[in-house]
């Protein structure tokens, strides 16, 4: 499976497959997510915290790079946009090893500190309800987290 694509119709859909794969989601599961302002990253961020279990209101970390919410797996929500230097070690590797899951908004500016197997995720405004989201699963247990989704 090299992608995956859906179309939501609505932000309820897009929360709801985020759930999915939050409950899915296993120990050091990295996921990244791509799209312009107002795509929808943080909104998928949302349903899959609440898939994870987490209770906590999850919001963008825009200003602080990464915020930490505790669920049935820890979740690492960060937001690269502001990072001014992407060669810059930040720690990164901590968190994409660790036993939560973490999300990578705008991960592309940070691409080489990414680790090899992740699943990234574009999320495409297609209008003001719908969204097209593109899965690229990259190793084994993203490819068969993508396989579960789609049952």
């Amino acid at each position: 499976m090299n992608l995956m694509e859906i179309i939501t119709y609505s932000p309820e859909e897009t929360s709801a497959l985020a759930y999915k794969i939050g409950e899915l989601a296993q120990p050091g599961m990295v996921i990244t997510l791509e799209g312009d302002l107002g795509a929808g990253k943080t909104l998928f961020t949302k349903g899959l915290a609440k898939g994870l279990g987490v209770t906590r209101n999850v919001n963008s970390p825009t200003f602080t790079i990464i915020k930490e919410y505790k669920g049935r797996l820890p979740l690492y929500h960060m937001d690269v946009y502001r990072v001014e230097d992407g060669d810059e070690d930040l720690g990164f590797d901590d968190y994409f090893e660790g036993e939560g899951v973490t999300v990578v908004e705008w991960a592309h500016l940070i691409a080489d500190q990414l680790p090899s197997e992740l699943l990234g995720i574009e999320i495409l405004y297609l209008d003001e309800h719908k969204r097209k989201l593109t899965l690229k699963p990259q190793g084994d247990m993203y490819v068969e987290l993508c396989k579960e989704i789609s049952k």
